[in-house]
């Protein structure tokens, strides 16, 4: 039957991408490894839900899971696109660069696949194929990093530079995946009936993924792997009791819970003494920045004060960051960083999109532990259905680890398709729990479901096709952050801008025009007419592409820095009237990062090069006020006194700043100029 062919084609399309997600990268290319995984999603998913909608016009029937889970994850979804159409910044929101994690196009997608799998994968066998393939492809995962670690050049593959540098994300995200195999590994030997080849097998592969997870020793790993663990441990308990009482069978003490459980309690007590033993003997080393759960909660705080439904919108939350960031900030060395997620991703959604969609993900997650605790106490008390069992285990391990870490796309996708699973196995011995359509025999319903399957197939095609054309122009993107040659760098730019525009891109059309007249000018008194005109029109082109840039993104404070940039630097070529206008697009600048000490440096800088020194030492005071260790501001404070004539002052100022550098000759030499 033609219709079980195209559903066979849609179940391997999807398939394929669930259990390649966590491997999947274009090596060799400019494309970065979470860019080709959302390839990966992205196309995966438009072939499994245009064959799924051709089959569904063969046989005309529409068949899915009535579920409570579905359509809270559907209010998420609702929530996110109004909070991204009422946005000041509808392009950022939407899309983003390429897939953005909490845009509305990235939350589409993975409430998509959560709805797809639930369709597709609603039975036990096909559910088993499905954490069979993703198991194997993680013992891949495992083994190519593992290798990776004594031979990292070998396996490079032209994009993995260190050691820590994986195909799956972040070194921390390798780390809480290998936790999640460990946590699933155990549920399968505690739960399922496996023969004592099969439990031996599992018993190595919990050993190899305990393994990497000390390699990384993330202590957030330990610390939710302990806890399942325990979780485990204790229903497993309940379970042997459960079966003594009905069914008169041996009670079994679940050994391998019980070990996971003191192992991961011993790591997390000895700390780094203990844990650092062994990434220490290979050379491993891994710092990963990120506001902490209390600046993110007072940053949420502050963004509900303001826009309390709705939020800033979807992928702001680097706007907010440079809104309500802490002071203290400064003192460190990631002053400038611009944090574009939050203490973890879900804090994240929690911090951009309002009220609305916090309600919407706390109601979604109370249905799904709710739905989850029910499927769990039915398999103690009837001993069937642990693939459901399994499958909500696994999706709330993944939904813990998002809140708790920016984990990255591939976490929060297979949590979201995991509980896809577990709602298609939850419901898929009941008949009065699934939507059945005919829609053939009645012609209201025909003319309405295939109105609805045509659009959902074209939307879905469409989709993809913007997709792919952003990741092109990543590719692009990518070849002018390496182009050795100006010309290069400026063709490279402008396709990336033509296939999409954002104001990344925008800001390096700017900065590569700025290069282009910096090495103009220094052909001095040589410059021919065609130097001149060219001259000219990089001027007009770096100051355009700023203020589109201001335009795409009103909120970002670089996009206003960088037009700052531009007026500056006609300024110091001569060009008339210009730094009032590079003043006042830093001063928007500080309006949207007031705490940022390089922003009033640069103002400073304006001022000192206009001559007004009175308005130039106000600023550098409160850069400093802001940054007591600002090495540019020390400098810019003493060349300030030196030309006010307050030789001391410029002397104290220059003897600070060589405290901070001194192994700086030039400053050095400065210094000495100055006595």
């Amino acid at each position: 039957m033609l219709s079980n062919i195209l559903d066979r084609i849609s179940f391997l399309s999807l398939f394929l991408v669930i259990i390649l997600l966590p491997v999947f990268f274009l090596p060799f290319t400019n494309i970065p490894v979470e860019a080709s995984k959302g390839l990966l999603v992205v196309l995966g998913l438009t072939i499994s839900i245009t064959f799924w909608v051709v089959a569904r016009f063969k046989d005309g029937k529409i068949l899915m899971p009535k579920s409570w889970i579905l359509v809270s994850g559907l209010g998420i979804l609702l929530s996110v696109f109004l909070s991204g159409l009422f946005s000041s910044t509808i392009g950022a929101s939407f899309f983003g660069v390429i897939l953005d994690i909490g845009t509305v196009y990235f939350m589409l997608v993975a409430f998509l696949l959560m709805l797809f799998s639930s369709i597709l994968f609603g039975n036990a066998k096909k559910a088993k194929k499905v954490f069979v393939g993703i198991a194997i492809f993680s013992v891949i995962l495992f083994i190519f990093q593992a290798l990776r670690l004594f031979v990292p050049d070998v396996l490079s593959f032209g994009s993995l530079v260190s050691k820590t540098d994986n195909i799956l994300g972040s070194w921390n995200t390798f780390g809480l995946f290998a936790g999640f195999f460990t946590t699933m590994f155990l549920f399968m030997i505690e739960f399922f009936s496996t023969k004592k080849m099969s439990k031996f097998l599992l018993v190595i592969l919990i050993c190899l993924s305990i393994a990497m997870t000390a390699v990384v020793n993330f202590s957030l790993v330990w610390a939710i792997v302990g806890v399942f663990a325990l979780v485990i441990f204790v229903y497993k308990v309940l379970f042997s009791f459960s079966l003594k009482q009905i069914e008169g069978e041996k009670r079994r003490f679940p050994l391998f819970s019980f070990i996971v459980v003191m192992l991961s309690l011993f790591f997390l007590m000895s700390g780094q003494s203990i844990g650092r033993i062994l990434p220490d003997r290979l050379g491993l080393s891994s710092t990963e920045i990120r506001p902490t759960f209390q600046v993110t909660t007072s940053i949420t705080g502050n963004v509900i004060a303001k826009d309390p439904i709705l939020g800033v919108g979807p992928n702001k939350f680097a706007d907010v960051w440079g809104l309500y960031k802490p002071g203290s900030i400064n003192l460190t060395g990631f002053w400038d960083t611009q944090f574009s997620v939050a203490s973890g991703i879900l804090p994240t959604f929690f911090a951009t999109n309002g009220i609305l969609g916090i309600v919407a993900w706390l109601i979604f997650f109370v249905i799904l532990i709710f739905m989850g605790l029910r499927s769990l106490f039915l398999s103690i008390r009837k001993n069937i259905n642990w693939e459901a069992s399994a499958f909500f285990i696994a999706s709330v391990y993944l939904f813990v680890a998002a809140f708790f870490y920016s984990t990255g796309s591939v976490v929060l996708l297979l949590a979201f398709a995991f509980t896809g699973i577990f709602v298609g196995l939850s419901v898929s011995d009941r008949e009065d729990k699934k939507i059945s359509i005919s829609f053939l025999d009645d012609p209201r319903k025909s003319f309405f479901s295939i109105v609805f399957l045509v659009v959902l197939m074209i939307f879905s095609v469409a989709a993809a096709f913007k997709f792919v054309e952003r990741l092109v122009s990543v590719s692009y993107f990518r070849k002018v952050l390496t182009a050795s040659d100006i010309q290069i760098a400026e063709s490279a730019i402008e396709k990336a801008i033509s296939l999409h525009t954002n104001d990344l891109y925008l800001r390096t059309y700017t900065q590569v025009h700025l290069t282009k007249i910096d090495t103009l000018v220094g052909k001095g008194s040589s410059l021919s007419e065609k130097d001149k005109a060219d001259l000219q029109v990089s001027f007009d082109k770096a100051v355009k592409s700023a203020e589109m840039a201001i335009e795409y993104n009103n909120g970002n404070y670089l996009n206003y820095s960088t037009l700052g940039v531009v007026y500056h630097t006609l300024g110091l070529l001569g060009v008339k009237d210009v730094y009032p206008k590079a003043v006042e697009s830093f001063k928007k600048a500080i309006s949207l990062n007031p705490l940022n000490p390089g922003i009033k440096l640069s103002i400073a800088r304006i001022f000192f090069a206009e001559g007004n020194i009175g308005e130039s030492r106000k600023y550098a005071k409160e850069a400093l006020a802001l940054k007591p260790d600002y090495l540019e501001a020390l400098i810019t404070s003493s060349q300030i006194e030196k030309k006010d004539g307050n030789g001391n002052l410029a002397l104290s100022y220059a003897e600070q700043a060589l405290s901070l550098a001194p192994d700086n000759k030039e400053l050095a030499q400065y210094v000495n100029s100055l006595k």
